[in-house]
């Protein structure tokens, strides 16, 4: 009878090894970059400029934000070069860096490279990127919008920044191998059928990944886009993500579509001026003066999407100290 029990330890140990193995090092698997050699085209440089600082908003995470003003806006100078940590104090299982992804930092990977890493979440070396990035997001986008922003990331003033690399707590270090996913592209809606250009937009915004609630790191079934999103907050205090499903007393259910589209380019006014924030008063991650950007029509897209979505009763404390 020991001899069996011992026969089953061993095993079990050699099954969990042989796992942790192939976690190791035979993923992730999305194949090869792509030999890629994009044409740079005006048009591509504008639509790639307008997503990435206006949707997908590449440029919040990968520049320096002001959280001494009212929803940290970009500090002048710091486009694309990096730096940013999300670590163990804001929840996460690890001590990620938002890449430098300037010329400085991506000069020397290949288009291809960059694509694999937009899309499906592998660097150039071969190795899994968190999806703080959100990949699996932008692997469902339609290749030409990629394209454009690769094309507009070329044309980054080149900010010399070393950023440390990235490192995963266990068992994260083993399970974030299994993240990374092929990118399945989608095609771009037209603009004439405005629920599904919406829904396209609103995955390139990735609106989902702060608007709905988690659960170490996991999104909590029947909470979709109902907030309560907890930011540990750089001046101080927890604020929480709102409610942007339909729902009309807890959610945007009463909102028009004016009310929707304003309370955006609120924030894009040319007499706008972000306000000071001190010590534990409230402060937010949502980068409205970027998102203000986006084209009315857009935003228009959005709102209609959001109407379609499942209402869900969640009531959000805003903000706590």
């Amino acid at each position: 009878m020991k001899k069996i029990a011992k026969w089953i330890v061993l095993t079990l140990v050699f099954g969990v090894t042989l796992l942790l193995l192939f976690l190791s090092f035979g993923l992730p698997n999305v194949g090869e970059p792509e030999y890629l050699k994009i044409d740079k085209t005006n048009e591509r440089f504008e639509r790639g400029k307008y997503l990435a600082n206006s949707v997908s908003v590449c440029m919040d995470c990968h520049s320096t934000r002001d959280w001494n003003a009212f929803s940290g806006p970009l500090l002048p100078g710091t486009l694309g070069k990096g730096g940013e940590v999300f670590n163990q104090k804001f929840g996460f299982p690890g001590e990620y860096y938002a890449r430098n992804i300037t010329p400085s930092g991506i000069g020397d990977w290949t288009d291809g490279e960059i694509l694999r890493a937009i899309g499906s979440g592998v660097n150039k070396k071969g190795s899994p990127l968190f999806p703080i990035m959100p990949h699996p997001n932008y692997g469902k986008m339609d290749k030409e919008d990629l394209y454009s922003i690769i094309v507009y990331l070329t044309t980054l003033k080149p900010i010399e920044n070393k950023i440390p690399e990235s490192k995963s707590d266990f068992p994260m270090n083993f399970i974030i191998n299994t993240i990374p996913q092929k990118a399945v592209y989608s095609q771009k809606p037209s603009e004439n059928e405005p629920v599904k250009y919406g829904e396209y937009l609103f995955n390139a915004a990735s609106c989902n990944e702060c608007h709905t609630k988690q659960e170490k790191g996991t999104k909590i079934a029947g909470m979709e886009l109902a907030g309560g999103f907890d930011f540990m907050m750089p001046t101080g205090g927890v604020t929480r993500s709102s409610n942007i499903t339909p729902d009309p007393t807890t959610g945007i259910g009463k909102w028009t579509e004016q009310m929707f589209v304003n309370r955006f380019k609120y924030y894009a006014d040319s007499t706008y001026v972000p306000y000071k924030i001190n010590k534990d008063e409230f402060n937010t991650v949502m980068p409205w003066t970027m998102y203000g950007t986006m084209k009315k029509s857009d935003l228009k897209a959005i709102y209609a999407y959001l109407k379609t979505v499942k209402p869900i009763k969640n009531e959000v404390i805003k903000f706590s100290k």
